[in-house]
C-alpha cells in the first residue's frame, strides 16, 4: 500500500497546489457517546486525499491558534510527508534551522489511519507541542540534568571521561523528566484544536487503542493510553 500511497501523494498535492486558501472548517459538535471507528480510508487515493484536505483545515487552526497563545514565536507551520522508506507509524514535531515549526509524518501513520479524525487529532497533538513549547522545554530540562549530574560526577572525584558520561545521562534523564507531562499537554490542546478544525477529538483519538500501551513506567516518553483516551474525554466534554 505504500507504493500506491506515494504516487497518489505525488497527484493530489500536485492538485493541492492550486488552492489560495483553505475553506472555512465547519462546525464540530463534540458528543461523550461512544465513536464509530470504521474504516473510511480504505485505498491509498482515499488516505492521500484526506491527509491534504486534513492539511488545508487544521493548519490555519493551529497557525491561529498559535499566535493567539504565544509571543515571539514562529508559528508558520510547514506539514510534511516523511517518505524515506520502511519508516515505522509515526509523526513528530522539529525545528529547521530557522526555528521554523515543522509537523512530518511517516508513509505508515498515513496509511495505518482509519479516518480523517485520526490524521487530524495527530497533527493538532504535533502542533499542540510547538504551541506549548516543548522543545524548548525540554531541552532546558536536559540542560539541567546535565548540569545536576556532572556535578555529582566531580563531586566524587571521576574524571574528565566520567564527567562527560555523567553530562549525556543527565541529560537523557532531564529531558524524559516532564515528557509525559507534555504528552497530556499536548493531547488537551490537540483536542482543543481539532474540535475547532471540524473534526471529532473523541474518534480521532480511537488510534490510542491500536497502539501498544507504554503503561507507566519510570522516565518513560509516554503516559498510559487510558490516561490520555481520559484526558481527550475529559477536555472534549468542556468545549
Amino acid at each position: 500500500m505504500l507504493r500506491s500511497l506515494i504516487a497518489c501523494f505525488a497527484l493530489v498535492l500536485v492538485a493541492a497546489c492550486d488552492e489560495v486558501s483553505a475553506p472555512a472548517p465547519a462546525p464540530s459538535t463534540v458528543t461523550t457517546a461512544a465513536p464509530s471507528t470504521a474504516d473510511e480510508l480504505r485505498t491509498p487515493d482515499q488516505a492521500a486525499r484526506a491527509f491534504a484536505q486534513v492539511v488545508q483545515r487544521v493548519e490555519p487552526v493551529a497557525e491561529r491558534e498559535c499566535r493567539r497563545r504565544t509571543r515571539d514565536v514562529d508559528c508558520d507551520f510547514r506539514i510534511l510527508v516523511d517518505d524515506r522508506p520502511r519508516l515505522p507509524a509515526n509523526a513528530y514535531q522539529t525545528l529547521d534551522d530557522n526555528g521554523r515549526p515543522i509537523i512530518a509524518f511517516t508513509l505508515a501513520l498515513i496509511a495505518d489511519a482509519r479516518n480523517a479524525d485520526e490524521l487530524a487529532f495527530v497533527m493538532s497533538h504535533e502542533a499542540a507541542h510547538h504551541i506549548r513549547g516543548h522543545i524548548a522545554r525540554q531541552q532546558a530540562n536536559a540542560a539541567v540534568g546535565a548540569e545536576i549530574f556532572a556535578g555529582l560526577a566531580t563531586l566524587t572525584g571521576g574524571g574528565a571521561s566520567a564527567v562527560e558520561a555523567a553530562q549525556r545521562i543527565g541529560a537523557n534523564v532531564g529531558a524524559r523528566t516532564y515528557s509525559k507531562d507534555f504528552e497530556l499537554e499536548a493531547d488537551e490542546l490537540g483536542t482543543i484544536l481539532t474540535d475547532l478544525a471540524g473534526y471529532d477529538p473523541l474518534r480521532g483519538a480511537q488510534f490510542f487503542n491500536r497502539i501498544p500501551d507504554p503503561g507507566d513506567r519510570f522516565l518513560g516518553t509516554h503516559p498510559p493510553n487510558a490516561q490520555r483516551l481520559e484526558i481527550v474525554r475529559q477536555t472534549a466534554s468542556r468545549l
